[in-house]
């Protein structure tokens, strides 16, 4: 009755302090979220000792439920993916698939991991063309898919087929990236994810953000539209409501510039 209450959380945007500061939106961030709140939570619990998570990233299925490590249970979390869809390889399953991997267990299936191909029944043709029967495929799951999305390595083959073809668009889409590997001394994204996995494990906490101790505001154009800058030179807008009284004076000077010109020009 009184609402939810919140335990932990986090943001892809606090994925800059461990080394990443480029492709905040794709799968293997998502991963990296999903990690970082676990190893945050369960630190915050007095758990991370206990339930140190997945060591060896294979993308194959991993829940902490399975493996007891000692006296005190695990987490136990269940997924509400709200309004987020829901298909195959979708990015709020990458936040689950690393929510596990760091120690957290929610219950989940591999269904809707990258790699996954459900059943279908294929039809057979003979040489005419003509179908003769048809064949059931088995489900299957691919977990090096999986793997591959999580280390980023889908981007890697892009950027490497994107700097052959087309230079500039390159410049102009991956200059970011250029950046972020080269900060962090890596020469692929499998690199990169590898070092930004490890520093969320050694350092989960949130870190404070420092805020201008003394913001300022001065007014640049005053008036109804008033226009302020601050300290860091950005400019915004703003619009007041006129008062009942403002308006009639506004109205009045109007009428009496419109009538001294009349008179101005009929005295000429």
């Amino acid at each position: 009755m009184q609402g939810d209450k919140v335990l932990c959380a986090a943001e892809s945007d606090e994925l800059k302090h461990y080394g990443l500061t480029a492709g905040l939106t794709n799968y293997a961030a998502a991963y990296c979220t999903g990690l970082l709140v676990a190893r945050r939570l369960l630190a915050q619990v007095g758990l991370a000792d206990t339930y140190t998570g997945n060591d060896n990233i294979t993308g194959d299925y991993f829940n902490v439920d399975e493996d007891i490590q000692g006296d005190s249970k695990p987490f136990k979390a269940l997924l509400d993916v709200g309004l987020a869809p829901t298909t195959t390889g979708a990015r709020i399953f990458g936040v689950l698939k690393g929510a596990c991997d760091g120690g957290i267990n929610v219950p989940h299936k591999t269904k809707r991991f990258p790699g996954y191909v459900r059943a279908h029944v294929e039809q057979i043709e003979n040489k005419r063309g003509k179908s003769v029967g048809s064949e059931k495929t088995e489900a299957k799951f691919d977990a090096k898919i999986l793997r591959a999305h999580i280390f980023g390595n889908h981007v890697s083959n892009y950027m490497n087929s994107l700097k052959k073809e087309d230079p500039g668009k390159f410049k102009r889409q991956f200059s970011r990236w250029e950046k972020c590997l080269a900060a962090a001394k890596a020469k692929t994204c499998e690199d990169l994810y590898t070092k930004v996995h490890a520093a969320i494990i050694a350092n989960p906490s949130r870190k404070k953000r420092t805020a201008n101790k003394k913001p300022t505001k001065t007014v640049v154009t005053p008036g109804y539209a008033r226009v302020y800058k601050d300290s860091k030179g950005r400019k915004w807008l703003r619009h007041f409501r006129q008062t009942a009284t403002d308006r009639k004076e506004r109205v009045n000077a109007k009428i009496a510039g419109a009538l001294a010109a009349l008179q101005a020009a009929a005295g000429k």
